[in-house]
C-alpha cells in the first residue's frame, strides 16, 4: 500500500467564467486526498487544469469581441491562481490548448478509429451548449415557459450536422458490468442513476462538430473538431505523457481516483470508460462524484446575485480557516451549504477554542516556566497513556481509514476529538497548579501534551497545511519525521535529548468576527 502509486484528478474546469466555490470546493477536496496519500508514503502525481475548447468557449470570446484562445489564455489564469492561493498541491495544471494534449487526443482518436468505433454519419437531435452534452428527447424536461430544457435545466437547441460517431451502443454491455463492480463508482446513489442510465439502452454518440473550429482537429477529417468531451477527458492520459511510453505513463496510470461534480459523472463512467476499452487501455479504478455546495441552502447563479469568488472568502477568513470549514462541514459525495456565520462558527470553535488555544496555552506556558525548553518525559501515569492511545488511535487508525475511503468529514471528527480528549487532560491534570507542587510531573504532563499536539498537527496537515507546518515548526519536528508513521517514531526524545528549545508561540488562528452585512 505504502508505496503504490496513487494519481488523482479533479475535473477540469470550464474557463468561460472566473472561479466560484463550487471550482474551489473540488480542488481541495482532492487536495487534501492527495496529501493524506503522500502522507502515508505513497508516490503521489496530482493533477487539475481547465477544459478551453467547444462551442461555449467559442461564443463567450465572441461576445466578448476576443479570440477564444485569448479568452482561454485570461480565464485559464484565474484557475490557476485560484489553486495557488488555496494551497492546492497539484503536479501538472493541465490546459487543453496545449500542443502536447492535441497530440493526446488525436492519438486516442487515431486508436479508436483503428478498433473500427468510429464512423462518419449525420446529427441530429437536442444538445445543450452549457453542459456541452446532447440528450435524448425522452431525457428533457419542460421548462416554466414550456421551453424544452436539459435535465440540469440548461438551454437545448436542435442541432443538424455532419459528425463523427463513437458506437457506444457496442459497449454497454461491458459498461454495465463495470458500473456494478463494488468500488467503481461512489457513492452509491451516483451508481444506482449509471446503471439506470445504461440499462435503459445506450445510442451510438456524436464525437465530432463542424459548426465551429475552436477545438482539437480530428485527424484526416477536415472540417470536424473533436466533441469537446473527447479532448477533455483525454487531459487524463496527457498528462502522463500519453501517447508515448512515459515512465510517468508506466507508473501511474490507470488513475487511482477521478474526483468530479455529480452532474459530470456520465462523461466519467460511461463514455469515458467506453473511450479506453476501444483504445485498449486500462480503465480508472475509482470515480467519485461529490455533490453541490451550496450558498445558504440555495445553488448558486449569476441571476441570484450569489455567486461567490473563493478567493474573496480566504482573504475575509483565512485559506485554512476555508479549507478546514469545507472538508469538515459537508459530509463528502452529498449536497453542502455554507455561509459567512457558519465559517466563522467553525473556525473559531473547533480550530481557535479547541486546537488553536490547546496549543497556545501548552506552547505559551512552556516559553513562560521553562524558558522555551521541551519538557522532559517522565514515569508516565494512566491519565498520560490513556491520552497518547486516544490520539495514536485517532491519528492512526480512524483518521486513515477515513481519509482512505474517502470519508473526510468523518476524519476530521475523528481528529476533532481527540483535541477535545487533550482539552480534558490539560483542564484535569492542571500544569500551572504542578508547577508548585510538583516540578517533574508537571513536565511528564507538558511532554505528553508536546507529543499529542504534535501528532495531531501532523494527522490534520491534509487539510490545515500552512497552520500544521506553522505549529510543527513552533515544535521543532524534523522534516524527517512529518510522516504519518514519522510523527510517532523518536522525535520528540531526540530533541528533548539535544536540549532543544522551542519558538516563541504564536496565535494560529486570529479570532474571526462577522460584519454586519454578513449576519
Amino acid at each position: 500500500m505504502a508505496d503504490t502509486p496513487f494519481y488523482i484528478t479533479t475535473a477540469i474546469s470550464y474557463p468561460n467564467g472566473r472561479p466560484h466555490i463550487g471550482h474551489a470546493y473540488e480542488a481541495i477536496a482532492a487536495d487534501v486526498i492527495a496529501r493524506y496519500h503522500r502522507l502515508a508514503g505513497r508516490p503521489v502525481r496530482f493533477q487539475t487544469g481547465t477544459d478551453e475548447h467547444g462551442l461555449k468557449m467559442a461564443r463567450k470570446a465572441a461576445e466578448q469581441g476576443l479570440a477564444p484562445r485569448q479568452l482561454a489564455d485570461e480565464m485559464s489564469s484565474y484557475f490557476r491562481e485560484m489553486c495557488d492561493r488555496l494551497n492546492v498541491s497539484y503536479d501538472r495544471f493541465i490546459r487543453t490548448s496545449e500542443p502536447d494534449h492535441h497530440r493526446a487526443s488525436q492519438a486516442l482518436w487515431q486508436a479508436m478509429a483503428a478498433n473500427g468505433d468510429l464512423y462518419l454519419d449525420r446529427y441530429e437531435g437536442w444538445y445543450s451548449v452549457r453542459d456541452e452534452a446532447f440528450y435524448d428527447e425522452t431525457e428533457l424536461v419542460t421548462g416554466e415557459g414550456g421551453e424544452k430544457l436539459s435535465p440540469q435545466g440548461t438551454p437545448v437547441e436542435w442541432t443538424v450536422e455532419e459528425s463523427w460517431f463513437f458506437r457506444l451502443s457496442k459497449y454497454e454491455g461491458q459498461l454495465l458490468e463495470l458500473l456494478k463492480q463494488p468500488g467503481f463508482l461512489e457513492p452509491a446513489s451516483r451508481r444506482n442513476e449509471m446503471i439506470a442510465f445504461v440499462e435503459q439502452g445506450l445510442r451510438d454518440l456524436s464525437v465530432s462538430r463542424t459548426s465551429f473550429n475552436w477545438g482539437v482537429k480530428v485527424p484526416g477529417s477536415d472540417g470536424h473538431v473533436m466533441y469537446v468531451w473527447v479532448d477533455a477527458l483525454t487531459n487524463y492520459l496527457t498528462g502522463l505523457g500519453y501517447p508515448d511510453e512515459t515512465e510517468l505513463m508506466a507508473r501511474f496510470w490507470p488513475a487511482s481516483l477521478h474526483l468530479i461534480g455529480k452532474d459530470i459523472v456520465r462523461f466519467h463512467t460511461i463514455y469515458w470508460p467506453a473511450f479506453l476499452m476501444s483504445a485498449g487501455l486500462p480503465l480508472p479504478q475509482k470515480v467519485f462524484g461529490h455533490g453541490f455546495l451550496l450558498n445558504r441552502g440555495q445553488k448558486e447563479s449569476k441571476s441570484l446575485g450569489n455567486v461567490t469568488d473563493p478567493l474573496a472568502l480566504a482573504e475575509r477568513f483565512g485559506v485554512d480557516a476555508l479549507r478546514y470549514f469545507l472538508i469538515r462541514e459537508v459530509a463528502f459525495g452529498q449536497d453542502g451549504s455554507y455561509s459567512p456565520e457558519a465559517i466563522v462558527q467553525r473556525a473559531n470553535g473547533e480550530l481557535g477554542n479547541a486546537f488553536g488555544n490547546l496549543a497556545q496555552r501548552t506552547l505559551g506556558f512552556i516559553a513562560k516556566n521553562l524558558d522555551g525548553r521541551l519538557p522532559k518525559r517522565g514515569a508516565e501515569s494512566a491519565a498520560d497513556l490513556a491520552l497518547l492511545d486516544a490520539v495514536a488511535r485517532a491519528t492512526e487508525s480512524e483518521m486513515p481509514e477515513a481519509f482512505a475511503a474517502l470519508a473526510l468529514q468523518q476524519a476530521v471528527e475523528a481528529w476533532l476529538q481527540a483535541v477535545f480528549a487533550c482539552n480534558a487532560y490539560i483542564d484535569a491534570e492542571a500544569p500551572w497548579t504542578l508547577r508548585k507542587t510538583d516540578p517533574a510531573r508537571m513536565e511528564s504532563v507538558l511532554a505528553t501534551l508536546c507529543i499529542a499536539i504534535g501528532r495531531l498537527a501532523m494527522a490534520i496537515s491534509p487539510v490545515i497545511p500552512a497552520s500544521s507546518t506553522r505549529l510543527l515548526d513552533m515544535l521543532g519536528v524534523p522534516e524527517a519525521a512529518r510522516s504519518l508513521g514519522g510523527i510517532a517514531a523518536d522525535w520528540y526524545s531526540d530533541l528533548t535529548g539535544s536540549g532543544h528549545v522551542i519558538a516563541p508561540p504564536t496565535p494560529l488562528f486570529p479570532r474571526l468576527e462577522l460584519a454586519p452585512e454578513e449576519a
